[in-house]
């Protein structure tokens, strides 16, 4: 799905996203994009910042509430607080005009990887106080449990004790991996090669501001519980239960 109104631009995407196997359906505007996506569901949606009528932000925003795919928005302004302004309403990636072919396709290839990953090259969970690797009735089905929270890796479904939380797939892939290694201090630099499939340096941000919206969602706040710990000059990993 492409909402974009500059034709150049949106003719470049398409023609890109068909050449890798997509199904392409285009508008100009952010109400048209939104209408699109409740009509068809797509896999994916890149939508530019600067539409006319309801702007990125807004339409991003519309378009979380209806769908999980994955949205990579598009800006011509290197306005740092636009990029975090889109990224807090569900954005799972973003892109700088002018970009090239093989950018929006390495994007959008390192999107399409995570659902389709196994246990990751972080490898398996050590042993730990503070998490467990539960064993369901089902062969092969992973859960993942520390403290109240709970995450069915599987069937993609995050729960804090009965209440079903949700998160993007980006806060979910986030959450997975923290919590299949939760004594190890992640980089944010490995976080973006684990979680995003890249090694761009320059978008240690997109790690930041994710895990800012995780844990607002996991109900982190002034005398609230923490899950996520940050680690000075380093990165994060889980919270020990016992602090």
């Amino acid at each position: 799905m492409v909402v974009e109104d500059d034709e150049d631009i949106r003719s470049l995407i398409e023609f890109t996203l068909t050449t890798q196997g997509f199904e392409v359906r285009s508008v100009e505007t952010g109400l048209d994009g939104v209408e699109q996506v409740k009509a068809f569901d797509p896999d994916l949606v890149t939508l530019d910042l600067g539409l006319p009528g309801i702007d990125g932000i807004e339409t991003c925003r519309r378009i979380r509430e209806i769908t999980d795919a994955y949205v990579v928005m598009i800006t011509a302004r290197d306005d740092e607080i636009d990029r975090l302004l889109g990224l807090e309403t569900g954005a799972d990636d973003f892109l700088s005009k002018p970009f090239s072919v093989r950018e929006l396709k390495a994007r959008i290839n390192a999107l399409f990887r995570r659902p389709r990953r196994g246990i990751g090259a972080a490898g398996p969970a050590p042993a730990s106080a503070q998490a467990v690797v539960a064993a369901p009735s089902q062969p092969d089905h992973e859960v993942l449990e520390h403290g109240p929270l709970r995450v069915d890796v599987d069937g993609r479904r995050a729960f804090k004790t009965s209440d079903e939380l949700s998160l993007t797939r980006t806060e979910f892939d986030l959450l997975t991996e923290l919590m299949r290694t939760p004594a190890r201090v992640w980089t944010r630099e490995a976080l973006l090669r684990s979680v995003w499939g890249t090694d761009w340096a320059s978008d240690t941000h997109l790690v930041e501001v994710h895990i800012g919206n995780l844990r607002r969602k996991l109900g982190e706040g002034t005398g609230q519980p923490k899950f996520i710990k940050t680690v000075r000059g380093v990165g994060y990993r889980m919270e020990s239960l016992e602090s």
